[in-house]
């Protein structure tokens, strides 16, 4: 196994910037504040404030709710890949799985990737 030349601060900080323009390109907008982390072998990204004001108007019943979790899959489906690609450049590692979810009646949304192996065991610790 090899040593992260960067620190986990810093990968978090590269996957929470993809993401914001990710969002900005593929969404139209990008979210209100994003956070990443890196547990093991996964990396969760939480997006607040990502629904567009016309998402909002329209998540007000249970089948316009499931509309806009229906667009918003079908877009990170569209644009997958190449999140896929530049998470993978940014933890050296490959992407075994990207899953998502959005709450419309809170705006968050949640992106859980799953890499091939434990990337928090590769940054060197600062003792």
């Amino acid at each position: 196994m090899t040593k992260n030349e960067k620190t986990k601060g810093e990968v978090e900080t590269a996957i929470r910037n993809t993401v914001i323009k990710f969002e900005q390109e593929f969404m139209g907008r990008g979210p209100m504040d994003v956070k990443a982390f890196v547990i093991r072998d996964l990396v969760l990204v939480r997006l607040k404030g990502v629904l567009t004001p016309a998402e909002r108007q329209l998540a007000k019943s249970a089948e316009e709710v499931e509309m806009v979790k229906r667009m918003r899959q079908n877009l990170i489906s569209q644009g997958g890949e190449k999140l896929r690609s530049q998470i993978t450049d940014i933890t050296g590692m490959g992407i075994t799985g990207l899953f998502t979810d959005i709450d419309t009646r809170i705006g968050e949304r949640v992106i859980v990737l799953t890499l091939e192996s434990d990337l928090e065991k590769t940054f060197q610790c600062s003792a």
